[in-house]
């Protein structure tokens, strides 16, 4: 998308005085470069606002310190004795009026067009957990795609064992896909608490709140890459949370969803067969690390007494019914969240299985997708 002339203006002469290029400098000190409609719109009014507040500033402060350098005492500057100037009173009363009306009217515009979400040609609920976010294509190519999107930089680099790359804490393992050029419609809502749904570059942010379904859109005319972060403070992993969105042509966003249509039918083929206890454990080795190591941490100690450990602990050593449970529903009244709704059988008996069988605990059980089934209904 474009700036407006003004806004290449401050950008490209602020640049110049820097020493660095224009768009470095743009997504450093200022809002991100825009890709959408509604995102070059806000980016062209807060460079407007802040021009118009700019001029105001120099008008003010100039007058202001022109008049005390040159109606100061040692010029034999005698003050004036006056009051109740009715003009002045007028003009400086019309004036900022007629300045915020100004300002109001391509902000009412802008605010209109944010909230039209009509005549979507994609629909996706964005769901917020703790900590991640789910993404279901309700509408449209794709429809009946689900996605579970975990944070997927390196524990080392989070410990501060690794360096930390490009993208730290702005990575995840399942990137929302979405086709260039079309109209997204965004529904947000939440499974726990409330959380945000903000793509700076999209000129997007809306909350998600348990219960209820709130809207907005986006339409990114530029393919490419783009970042966000749950904005709402959501509890211990906030910062956990990013939100990744890969805008692609038309023809890979078809084959990303012939790709993806694939991948539910090997899931769903997953959750019916029996698997190997080797199997079991090196798949839900990975599921765990995914989605309960940064509350249980990678060792199973957890970090009492919020999140208890699972090395040793009663709840894994003992028949598996409880534990099937309790992963399934979560615990009331705990951080423990309900799994099943994010996890599919095979997930579930995986994760589960490894926890039986990793770190000191060796009950040499296989939990089965069936056994998950059954303890669904």
């Amino acid at each position: 998308m474009h700036m407006s002339k003004y806004a290449r203006s401050a950008v490209s002469a602020a640049s110049v005085l820097l020493g660095v290029p224009s768009l470095a400098l743009a997504d450093a000190v200022n809002l991100q470069t825009p890709v959408t409609p509604v995102a070059s719109e806000i980016y062209d009014m807060h460079t407007m606002m802040l021009i118009i507040c700019l001029v105001i500033f120099i008008a003010v402060f100039g007058v202001m310190f022109w008049s005390v350098f040159h109606h100061r005492k040692s010029k034999g500057a005698v003050a004036a004795h006056f009051h109740e100037n009715t003009t002045v009173e007028i003009v400086w009363t019309i004036v900022p009026v007629l300045i915020l009306l100004g300002m109001a009217y391509p902000a009412t515009k802008t605010i209109i067009a944010m909230k039209d979400t009509s005549n979507a040609d994609l629909t996706i609920k964005a769901t917020g957990y703790q900590w991640k976010w789910g993404y279901d294509y309700i509408k449209g190519e794709g429809e009946g795609i689900r996605l579970i999107s975990n944070l997927s930089t390196p524990q080392d680099q989070i410990q501060g064992k690794a360096d930390k790359d490009e993208h730290y804490l702005l990575e995840v393992d399942q990137p929302l896909v979405v086709p260039v050029g079309k109209k997204i419609r965004i529904l947000t809502t939440a499974n726990d608490v409330i959380h945000a749904w903000w793509v700076p570059a999209f000129g997007v942010k809306q909350d998600a709140i348990p219960g209820y379904i709130r809207d907005t859109w986006f339409r990114a005319d530029k393919e490419g890459v783009y970042r966000g972060n749950c904005a709402e403070l959501c509890g211990k992993d906030h910062g956990f949370m990013p939100i990744e969105v890969h805008v692609v042509s038309a023809a890979k966003y078809t084959a990303w969803v012939n790709e993806r249509q694939a991948a539910a039918a090997t899931s769903a083929a997953n959750d019916t067969k029996t698997w190997a206890l080797p199997d079991l454990v090196a798949k839900g080795k990975d599921v765990f690390n995914a989605n309960c190591a940064a509350c249980h941490q990678p060792d199973g100690k957890g970090l009492p007494p919020a999140f208890p450990p699972l090395d040793g602990a009663a709840i894994v050593l003992a028949p598996p019914a409880d534990q099937i449970t309790t992963v399934l529903n979560g615990r009331e009244g705990t951080p423990m969240a309900a799994w099943g709704k994010v996890l599919s059988d095979a997930d579930l008996a995986a994760v589960i299985t490894y926890t039986r069988n990793a770190w000191s605990n060796k009950t040499g059980e296989a939990i089965q997708p069936a056994q998950i089934a059954a303890a669904r209904h």
